[in-house]
C-alpha cells in the first residue's frame, strides 16, 4: 500500500497530471479557495466536482465564491455532511488528510463515497446565494412550491434535486426562520416576502 505525506509542492505535481477528471470533497475548510494549479487545469477542459457540506448555502461570501466556479467548468455541490476531506485525480491517486494513496482498492472506495454522496447532494450555482433575510432563490422556489400545495416529491421534480434533499433544505429554512412547522416557515416567508413566484 502506497502511503505517504504530500507536501503542497507534491500536491501540485500530483494535480497537474490531471488529464480527465479531479473529485474535491471539502469538510474542514470549505471555504478554502482552489488553488493556481486547479484553475489551470479547469482552463485545460479537466473536469472538477466539488462536494461541500451544506451550511455554505448559508455564508452567502462562500456561496457566492464557490458558486462562481460554474463558469470556470466546475461542478458544486452541497450535502449534509462530508465526511473527510479528499481529492481524488483522475481515480488513481487519492489525497486525504496526512496521506497519499495510490492502492486502487482505497482509490475506489473514497471515489464510490464520494460518488454516493454527489447523487443526493444540491447543486450551488451563483442564484443560491442567500438574500438579506438569509434564504437562497432555490429555497424560495421551495416555500412558494410547497405552499402551493405541491408534495415534496413533486417540488423536488420540479426543482430538480431529491426527496431527501427537499426536506433537508426545509429542515434548514425552517431553523433560519425561527419557524416550529412548514405552516409557520411558509406564513413568515410570505409575511417578509420571500416566496418566489411558480409557473
Amino acid at each position: 500500500m502506497t502511503v505517504h505525506v504530500m507536501p503542497h509542492a507534491g500536491v501540485d505535481a500530483a494535480l497537474a497530471t490531471a488529464c480527465r477528471e479531479v473529485l474535491v470533497a471539502r469538510a474542514a475548510d470549505p471555504g478554502a479557495p482552489l488553488r493556481r494549479i486547479d484553475h489551470d487545469n479547469l482552463r485545460r477542459g479537466v473536469r472538477y466536482r466539488i462536494l461541500l457540506p451544506e451550511d455554505v448555502r448559508g455564508n452567502p461570501v462562500l456561496a457566492l465564491r464557490m458558486g462562481r466556479l460554474a463558469p470556470a467548468g466546475a461542478e458544486v455541490r452541497t450535502v449534509g455532511n462530508v465526511p473527510t476531506d479528499a481529492t481524488v485525480v483522475d481515480g488513481a491517486l487519492a489525497m486525504l488528510p496526512g496521506a497519499t494513496v495510490r492502492l486502487p482498492s482505497v482509490v475506489g472506495t473514497v471515489v464510490a463515497l464520494f460518488e454516493q454522496l454527489w447523487v443526493s447532494a444540491a447543486p450551488l450555482t451563483p442564484c443560491e446565494v442567500t438574500n438579506g433575510a438569509g434564504l437562497s432563490m432555490r429555497e424560495q422556489e421551495l416555500l412558494a412550491l410547497l405552499s402551493a400545495g405541491c408534495t415534496d416529491e413533486t417540488a423536488a421534480a420540479r426543482l430538480g434535486i431529491s426527496v431527501r434533499t427537499v426536506r433537508r433544505m426545509m429542515a434548514a429554512i425552517m431553523t433560519r426562520l425561527g419557524a416550529r412547522s412548514r405552516f409557520q416557515a411558509g406564513l413568515k416567508a410570505a409575511d417578509r416576502g420571500l416566496l418566489a413566484r411558480t409557473a
